[in-house]
């Protein structure tokens, strides 16, 4: 599983979530939603430390991670992360 974050996406996200070089943000499962899988959607959370990570990638000093207990939800697709300028947020598309 990659992870890919396109530049506007991680511009939103360092700003909204407020991280720096050398922080962290962790994508994990969350019951309800709507996502790849029925029933549960992606969340998101800052400065988790990687315990058992399934897939991670850096982005100017940034590591965004899913651990390995979440790693069924993503069913060996790919999670790439984009920007809406239209809705002005971001979006999950796992593929």
């Amino acid at each position: 599983m990659e992870i890919s974050i396109t530049q506007p996406a991680f511009k939103w996200l360092t700003e909204e979530m407020d991280v720096t070089n050398g922080d962290s943000i962790r994508f994990f499962v969350r019951y309800g939603g709507q996502g790849a899988q029925s029933g549960f959607s992606l969340g998101l959370s800052r400065n988790d430390v990687p315990f058992e990570p399934y897939s991670k990638t850096e982005m100017n000093g940034i590591t965004f991670f899913v651990e390995k207990k979440d790693a069924w939800y993503f069913d060996e697709r790919d999670l790439q992360v984009k920007y809406s300028r239209k809705k002005d947020e971001i979006e999950f598309i796992v593929e």
